[in-house]
């Protein structure tokens, strides 16, 4: 099992201002490689609940910070000024479009060809956004709304 970047007890900041974002500051010294915009793409658990998907944002200075929701902080039970422990992993894993929405979007031609073309992070926020739903029958009508995005885009 691979060793984790992060494994500390972080304190949960807010930065100032209206819609300020809660965040835990992580040590910039992360033995992983940064994208071009200094993101590290991550995943593991914060208080004991699982993340998937996340990315540790650049600050000034070279610093990272992992935004913490609102909903996630609900869940573990803790605020701004709060301590959690964090535990983080580098998250290289592949992203792949499930099946099921690929050969919906079979069904047009053009709207498949178009959503191939997409890229990586465009294709996921979609995927996010069509199973941000459990009901199957919203779904569906998701992969429809997608269609008629992808149709009206101009080549």
């Amino acid at each position: 099992m691979k060793q984790p970047i992060v494994d500390a007890e972080l304190l949960l900041e807010k930065y100032p201002g209206k819609g300020g974002w809660t965040y835990a500051a992580v040590p910039n010294n992360l033995p992983v490689k940064r994208s071009g915009f200094g993101w590290v793409k991550v995943k593991g658990t914060i208080d004991g609940y699982a993340i998937n998907d996340f990315s540790l944002a650049p600050m000034k200075g070279g610093q990272l910070f992992l935004p913490v929701k609102a909903a996630i902080r609900k869940i573990i039970n803790k605020q701004a000024g709060d301590y959690v422990k964090v535990v983080l992993f580098p998250d290289d894993s592949i992203f792949e479009v499930p099946e099921e929405i690929l050969e919906s979007l079979k069904a047009d031609e053009l709207a498949y060809r178009r959503f191939i073309k997409l890229t990586t992070g465009k294709k996921r926020e979609y995927v996010k956004w069509i199973f941000a739903v459990k009901n199957i029958d919203l779904q569906t009508n998701r992969i429809l709304q997608l269609m008629e995005i992808l149709l009206k885009e101009k080549p």
